[in-house]
C-alpha cells in the first residue's frame, strides 16, 4: 500500500487528496531537514566541514547571480571559496555592478527561490507508490544542504533594503484593492 493510499484510507475524512500529498512530501523531506541540521552542527565545529555546504552554498550564491542578470543588477564576481571574514565565515559572494531600487530586492532575497530545489525534488519523488531507495539517499544528500542556504545572509537583507519604493507600491496597491474593489474594475466587463 503506497504512502497516499494509506493516508487517504486513515485520514479520508479529515484531509483532503491534496493534503495526503503534502503530508506525503514533507514525509520524504524529513531525512533531509535531520541531515541539514546535522551539517550545521559539524560545520559549526570545524571549517573543514564547509565542503558539506558546498551544493548549497552553490545554489545559494547561483541565485544571486541568476537574478541579478535577469533584472539587470549587472553581477560582476562571484565565489563559493570560503574565507574568513572577522570572527566568522564567508561562504561565497555575489557583487553587482548596477544595483538598483528596483532590482536590489529581488537580487538580495532570490536565495528563497533555493527552497523550490527540495520541494520540486519531493514533489517529483512522491508521485505514485514511493519507496525509499539508493536514488533517493543520493537526493537526500544533496537536498540537506539546500535547507541550509535558502535563508539570506545579513548583508543579502540589508541590500535588499534598498528595495523600499517597492514597499509602498505593494502596499499602496493592497490598500486599493481592498477599500475600493468595485470601483477600480468597474471599467472590465464581465
Amino acid at each position: 500500500m503506497s504512502v497516499l493510499h494509506a493516508c487517504a484510507s486513515v485520514l479520508h475524512l479529515a484531509l483532503p487528496a491534496w493534503g495526503c500529498e503534502l503530508a506525503a512530501m514533507a514525509l520524504y523531506l524529513v531525512p533531509s531537514l535531520a541531515l541539514a541540521f546535522l551539517i550545521w552542527i559539524v560545520t559549526a565545529a570545524h571549517p573543514l566541514f564547509f565542503i558539506f555546504s558546498a551544493a548549497g552554498t552553490l545554489c545559494h550564491e547561483l541565485a544571486h547571480f541568476s537574478v541579478g542578470l535577469l533584472l539587470n543588477a549587472e553581477p560582476v564576481g562571484f565565489s563559493i571559496l570560503p574565507r574568513r571574514a572577522g570572527r566568522s565565515w564567508e561562504l561565497g559572494s555575489v557583487t553587482f555592478a548596477n544595483l538598483r531600487w528596483y532590482n536590489a530586492a529581488p537580487a538580495a532575497l532570490a536565495p528563497f527561490l533555493v527552497l523550490l530545489l527540495p520541494l520540486a525534488a519531493a514533489w517529483w519523488r512522491t508521485r505514485g507508490d514511493w519507496r525509499f531507495g539508493p536514488a533517493d539517499l543520493a537526493l537526500t544528500l544533496l537536498l540537506a544542504p539546500q535547507f541550509l542556504s535558502f535563508w539570506p545572509s545579513p548583508v543579502d537583507w540589508k541590500l535588499a533594503r534598498r528595495s523600499w519604493p517597492w514597499l509602498v507600491i505593494i502596499f499602496t496597491t493592497a490598500a486599493l484593492l481592498y477599500w475600493f474593489p468595485s470601483s477600480l474594475f468597474r471599467f472590465v466587463k464581465t
